[in-house]
Parts: structure tokens; sequence; C-alpha cells
């Protein structure tokens, strides 16, 4: 037997959010599941999707930054900066993660390494370590961009293709100026002369609805003349003689941290700064979840500060 149905508006079926679905559903039931954007039927065991509803989105990914070294080190490589368009799958959970930044150090030391940040299948490399001021062991440190290293290394960090840049060296006469730390659009700059090297600069993005510059590498540092700039992108600044502090990378933008001034050993490099995942796609009506979300122009756009999950 056929049944026809006249008309030319299709069948709607029942609709229902996963927290709504039919409490004793029968075998074969069926339904459009409105939270993920999925028609789905009762197998008698569980709700099994019948139909695969695919869109593409746009991200941008940033790694946590390493922080700088100490006693004329070099400033911290920044996060590794990825962007590009990814197809998801609806009702699919996607974990993202975001990467920490390198934690400060005192002594005579090399930073840490920042962390990476992942999501929808791509990973966000961690900036690399400034170099401290220790002979063999102040060489910048490699990652998504590369730390510079201190007054007794010209050894640079090495940035990842795609990702970041590499490091600057370090001087190795009087006053001893370490070499700034890689960022996402430009090498760390060597110190030269009094002045410890610059931070590379960070790459512009407007995923968030405005313009924002990611991925500024750190300054190095120097026992007197002037300490290095931070990338534009959130680097920190490089200390000098006297207290020596190094500034720390600007969280949620992966900036590398400001290595310390030659000073009292207690004397702390700048931590690197905190990554972020940022999810947009066009549309009429929000499909996805996760993060802070917010809509600019007809974008929706899903910023991950910390780990979370986005489910398409």
């Amino acid at each position: 037997m056929t049944v026809i149905i006249d008309g030319t508006y299709g069948i709607s079926p029942a609709q229902w959010t996963t927290a709504g679905r039919p409490a004793s559903p029968n075998v074969g039931q069926q339904g459009y599941n409105t939270t993920l954007n999925q028609t789905e039927i009762w197998s008698g065991l569980a709700w099994i999707t019948i139909t695969s509803q695919t869109y593409s989105v746009t991200y941008l990914a940033v790694a946590g930054g390493g922080s700088g070294g100490t006693n004329n080190g070099g400033g911290g490589g920044a996060g590794g900066l990825l962007t590009s368009t990814y197809t998801v799958s609806g009702g699919t959970a996607y974990t993202i993660t975001i990467g920490a930044g390198g934690a400060s150090v005192t002594g005579n030391a090399n930073g840490v390494a920042g962390n990476n940040t992942t999501g929808l299948g791509v990973s966000a490399i961690g900036g690399g370590y400034g170099g401290g001021n220790t002979p063999g062991i102040s060489s910048g440190g490699g990652g998504g961009s590369g730390g510079g290293c201190s007054n007794n290394s010209t050894t640079v960090g090495s940035g990842t293709s795609g990702q970041g840049n590499n490091g600057g060296a370090g001087n190795t006469t009087s006053p001893y100026p370490g070499g700034g730390g890689g960022g996402a659009s430009a090498v760390g700059t060597a110190g030269s002369g009094s002045a410890a090297g610059n931070g590379g600069a960070g790459t512009s993005s407007s995923i968030s609805g405005s313009a924002v510059t990611y991925a500024g590498g750190g300054g190095g540092g120097v026992i007197s003349g002037s300490g290095g700039t931070g990338g534009a992108g959130g680097g920190g600044a490089g200390g000098i003689s006297g207290s020596g502090v190094g500034t720390n990378g600007t969280a949620n933008l992966g900036g590398g941290g400001g290595a310390a001034g030659m000073g009292s050993t207690s004397a702390a490099s700048g931590s690197g700064g905190s990554g972020v995942f940022i999810i947009s796609y066009t549309s009429a009506s929000q499909k996805g979840s996760g993060g802070t979300v917010t809509n600019v122009g007809g974008n929706y756009i899903h910023t991950f500060t910390s780990s979370g999950t986005y489910t398409a």
C-alpha cells in the first residue's frame, strides 16, 4: 500500500531538544533534535543520527608563549599561531585545549617553554624559552616561535614553519644584551651595542570581530642601556640592571615573556602569556555551543580562553 501526501511543503517531523527527548520512545520513532541540529531515530537501544549536517568554520589557534631567561637573558618566543578553515559535523563534540604560558624564573636559568593549544585537529606549538645567563645552557629554545638567547650564546631558538619565527642572538661583548624572542610575523632581533633585542611582531586577526594582534615575542635583557621591547601582540619587555625584572606576556594573546636584566639573581623573568582558540562562522542562527559566544555582523564567534568543548 502506498500513501500519497499532496502538497508542496513536505512533512515536518516532531522536534525536541536532547534534554527533552521522548521518555519512552518506540523503536523507529524519529524526530529532529534542535540541540544537535540533526534528525535522529530510536533504535531500541540508543538515539541514532540519520542525517549528517556539516558546515565550515574559520578558526584561530594561539599557543602559550615561552618565558624569558634571566640575567641578560633572551626573550621568550611567542606561542605558535594557526588560522584556517575546518569542516565540522553537527552534533559532534570537539575538545579545545588552551596552552598556558611558560612560568617566570629566577637565578641563572633558562625560561620555560609555553604549552600547546589544540582543537579541530590542529596543534599550535608553545613558544620557546628564552636563554639564561649560564654558560652551556644559554641558547634559546625552539617552539611555535623560538626564544632569544642570552649574552653567553648566539644560538637562537627556532620557530615552527607556518606558526612563528626564530629568536634573536645575544651579544657577547659588554654590556651583554640578550636577544629578543620570535613572533608570529617576524624574527626577534639580536642584541646590539647597549640595546637588547626586541621581540618579533605578532600577527593581526579580525576573527573576534575587531582587529587584534596575537603572538608577539618577548624582549631581551641587558646590564645597562635599554631592555628589548615586547613585540606587538602581547610580548613582554626585557629588564635592565637594578631590579632587572622582565614583563609578563599578555594572557590570551600568546605573547612571550620579557627577559630579566643583569641584577640580583632574585630578579624574575616575565612569564609567557596564555593562548586562545576562536571559532567563527556566518549563519542566520547559532549552530554550535561552547566558549564565550558573541555575534558581530552575522558572524557567530566562540572564544575559548580556557579549555572546554565546542559542540557543532
